[in-house]
């Protein structure tokens, strides 16, 4: 079985997926942070989607797509970047992949594209953190919680907005922000990887 894991340089999910002994790897245009180069396809995703995966799970670039970010919406609707990250995002979940999922934070495709699945937090699988993340599925079923924890801390900002300790912290570090929580990463390999399982029971019945 071979899963392709988009848009993730961290490998955090092709790891535990790794651990599961599946043929998983990770794909991105800048080089891993995960160690495993091995496992590491350095290239745009869209030129190698079409090579016989059986399972995809993306994480495409947020940057222009979330409502953290609408006050630059004009500019970026106005100069074509919104455009390319909406059309990025399609190209990945219309993708010739029996079983996908894209994961995004609170954005625009809920409307440009339809709503999500599924709203998920690291909160829900053991990690004291909370992040708002949806999650598009194609034949693939919703992550169960593993382990309900605390939510963690939180920051009050002078406007008095409440925002996430870790996340206020990381505002600097875009790349910190959007890495994939290890309980989340576990339960996607996990759970999604039985119904991998399941295709190959029944074709061999």
């Amino acid at each position: 079985m071979k899963i392709l894991i988009a848009c993730e340089e961290s490998q955090a999910v092709t790891i535990e997926f790794r651990k599961l002994g599946y043929e998983a790897y990770s794909c991105d245009i800048i080089e891993c942070s995960g160690k495993h180069k091995e496992w590491h396809i350095k290239d745009d995703v869209i030129k190698i989607i079409n090579k016989n995966w059986d399972m995809m799970i993306a994480f495409p670039p947020c940057t222009h797509l979330a409502v953290s970010g609408a006050k630059h919406f004009s500019k970026k609707i106005a100069d074509g970047r919104q455009q390319k990250s909406i059309e990025f995002f399609m190209n990945l979940i219309n993708a010739p992949i029996n079983h996908i999922a894209i994961e995004n934070p609170i954005g625009i495709m809920s409307s440009k594209y339809r709503k999500p699945d599924q709203i998920i937090q690291p909160y829900y699988f053991g990690d004291s953190f909370k992040k708002s993340t949806c999650l598009w599925l194609k034949n693939l079923p919703k992550l169960i919680p593993t382990k309900i924890v605390d939510q963690g801390e939180f920051y009050i900002s002078p406007s008095g907005k409440k925002l996430p300790l870790w996340y206020s912290k990381a505002a600097n570090k875009p790349h910190i922000r959007s890495k994939t929580f290890i309980g989340i990463a576990k339960a996607m390999a996990t759970q999604w990887s039985k119904i991998l399982n399941l295709g190959t029971e029944e074709t061999e019945r």
